[in-house]
């Protein structure tokens, strides 16, 4: 028996009784290994208030798998709204992308359609002269430079990314064209155009002003093409014998 300060040490006791004693005399769960920890409960629920999470669960590793399932669908949730963020800004990103790329494309599409009336004055000005009067030494100097001034109009507006379209003997598109009346014509093939009233313009893939245009009607629905290679690959073909 070991003496502290005068007074013999007072023998400890052993078993549950002991691992109460020493809980009571200061000993934590936080300064307790999981063997120790599992020792002081001794299968009992947990019911110090101190634990906080884990009040009601039957060992510490209850209350720590159920924080952990806590925390894994926080985890969840987070990623799944930083996903969804990130979508978002994606697509927004996108959005402003087409808007700017529409923005450079059709910002003059107001200018240009209020100069194709100048264009096409200088057309009328050329057609209204006389086939017998353009031969003539002043007129045919003036033509010409009004066919120059036509031309140099249409390139500027090409470089600006409107063009424009002359469908002669196309196929009728409702999009880019708008017929103005039907011409019986048997020759070709039906909704063909056969002739063209007044230019049309595009601006990207988009039609500025459609074309005028008169449409066949009373030809084949289709137009029949002969490829001569393949009349040629049938003529070499030999016939079965009989």
């Amino acid at each position: 028996m070991s003496e502290d300060n005068g007074h013999p040490e007072k023998p400890r006791p052993s078993g549950k009784k002991a691992r109460e004693v020493d809980i009571e005399v200061g000993e934590t769960f936080d300064s307790m290994d999981e063997e120790e920890l599992l020792d002081a409960i001794d299968g009992e629920e947990l019911e110090d208030p101190d634990f906080g999470e884990g009040v009601g669960f039957s060992s510490p590793l209850e209350a720590l798998a159920a924080d952990n399932h806590k925390l894994d669908k926080e985890i969840s949730e987070l990623k799944d709204r930083l996903l969804r963020s990130a979508a978002e800004m994606e697509n927004l990103r996108r959005r402003t992308q087409r808007d700017v790329a529409d923005a450079r494309s059709f910002s003059i599409a107001n200018f240009a359609r209020d100069i194709l009336s100048v264009a096409d004055n200088l057309r009328r000005a050329i057609d209204h002269v006389d086939e017998k009067d353009k031969e003539l030494p002043g007129i045919k100097s003036l033509i010409e430079g009004i066919e120059i001034t036509e031309r140099e109009l249409v390139g500027v507006l090409e470089k600006h990314g409107v063009k424009q379209i002359f469908p002669l003997n196309e196929k009728f598109n409702p999009d880019l064209h708008q017929a103005m009346f039907e011409v019986q014509n048997t020759e070709v093939p039906n909704n063909t155009v056969c002739e063209v009233a007044q230019a049309g313009y595009v601006i990207g893939e988009r039609s500025l002003r459609p074309a005028m245009v008169g449409v066949a009607k009373g030809g084949p629905k289709k137009a029949s093409v002969v490829d001569p290679q393949e009349d040629e690959a049938e003529a070499e073909v030999p016939k079965a014998a009989s």
